[in-house]
């Protein structure tokens, strides 16, 4: 196999440094090296817009199946059933017909009044204190006690649960992460969970996985096994807690370098989901995924064979200038339209509608409190992990 790349780029997903900013090498790989060869964890790379929409709309091609993170991909790591995001037609058609009826965005604005509730409990003894932190104060705290109060879980297990999933993503530097990923096992402590509600039946999610039919890949009507509820619950409780952490601190982060525009949100409520959307595009939560090439394909004059990782970096891609004008710019004004934060084709977010939600309140309810902040940036640590990025404290300062 021949593949050639510009010897001046060298992306490594694992660098702290480059994770803290990776805006500036992702723009040369735009320009110089569109599809980018990374001979040390063998990969090959995406960055533009157009080159990463069409990945994600063509998933016969680009498989899910053998997992979505690059180094599962490369341990050849066994995908139990149940996970979505790591699921190919036509196993991932039943599944996520179940979930999508399970998971409607109707439901999602129906819990408008408790995300606002639970972000109240936590503002409002904060007021007059000098400061807060997004992450530490509310960042670990509502998207959890959303998803928890979805699922079932009891309040006083929230906590252990989060500290857990926030442990099990943490990425140490200079070292590759472990491959050797088991989605049963990490969701194991949902277990007791699932069997006390199959027999105690409620109003929420997890009674709503246990009791639905669904058409699975065999044409067979039936429920879901335990195994694969667990992987579900998992799943939302892990996407749903850390994605939208990392989107809260950004929210604080970014707004705090753009005072401005932070006040014309604080003085007009109607411009914050706008301004949400532009926090997506502007600071992905989960910027880079991967994929296995099922055949070989042509790209930018090149042959990707079949094998081979292909890493879509959609951070990099919802600021192509080709697509968006100026996009290295933040501006709660710009006609956003679609970024590629949620993904696209078959592995939209299902949660996307629940964390636009989230998002919105959260800024909206520490605007009605704080409308000036700044970030304590010496005391600001950043989360680092193969598959999200963002801050894991972010102290601010309020007047």
């Amino acid at each position: 196999m021949t593949v050639t790349s510009d010897p001046g780029i060298f992306y490594d997903p694992y660098d702290f440094d480059i994770d803290a900013d990776p805006y500036p090498l992702w723009k040369r790989m735009r320009d110089e090296a569109p599809l980018y060869w990374n001979e040390k964890y063998e990969f090959f790379a995406l960055s533009r817009w157009t080159d990463v929409e069409a990945v994600m709309l063509d998933w016969d091609t680009y498989r899910s199946g053998r997992g979505s993170i690059l180094e599962m991909i490369r341990a050849n790591v066994e995908i139990p059933s149940g996970v979505i995001l790591m699921e190919d037609p036509p196993v991932h058609t039943g599944h996520r017909s179940l979930l999508s009826r399970v998971f409607t965005p109707k439901k999602m604005l129906a819990l408008e009044p408790q995300v606002r509730a639970f972000c109240a409990e936590v503002l409002d003894p904060l007021v007059g204190a000098g400061g807060f932190d997004f992450i530490e104060d509310l960042g670990k705290f509502m998207p959890m006690r959303v998803i928890g109060m979805l699922l079932g879980i009891p309040e006083q297990d929230q906590v252990a649960i989060r500290e857990r999933l926030d442990e099990s993503l943490r990425l140490e530097e200079g070292t590759e992460p472990e491959s050797d990923y088991d989605a049963v096992e990490s969701a194991q402590v949902f277990s007791d969970y699932i069997t006390w509600r199959a027999e105690h039946p409620s109003d929420d999610l997890m009674t709503e996985l246990i009791n639905a039919e669904f058409e699975d890949e065999k044409g067979t009507t039936r429920t879901l096994a335990h195994d694969e509820i667990l992987t579900y619950v998992g799943l939302l409780a892990g996407a749903g807690n850390e994605t939208t952490a990392r989107l809260i601190g950004f929210t604080g982060e970014v707004l705090g370098r753009h005072p401005d525009q932070r006040r014309e949100l604080a003085a007009d409520a109607s411009l914050i989901p706008n301004a949400i959307e532009e926090l997506l595009r502007y600071e992905a939560p989960s910027p880079v995924q991967a994929r296995y090439v099922q055949h070989d394909v042509e790209l930018h004059g090149q042959t990707v064979p079949e094998g081979s990782i292909m890493v879509i970096l959609n951070g990099s891609a919802n600021r192509d200038e080709r697509h968006y004008p100026d996009g290295d710019r933040f501006d709660i004004h710009r006609e956003v339209g679609r970024h590629l934060s949620f993904g696209y084709g078959i592995h939209l977010c299902l949660g996307a509608a629940l964390a636009r939600l989230e998002g919105r309140i959260a800024l909206d309810e520490v605007l009605r409190r704080f409308p000036d902040w700044e970030v304590d940036y010496d005391k600001a640590q950043r989360a680092h992990a193969s598959t999200v990025r963002g801050w894991e404290t972010l102290p601010v300062f309020t007047s």
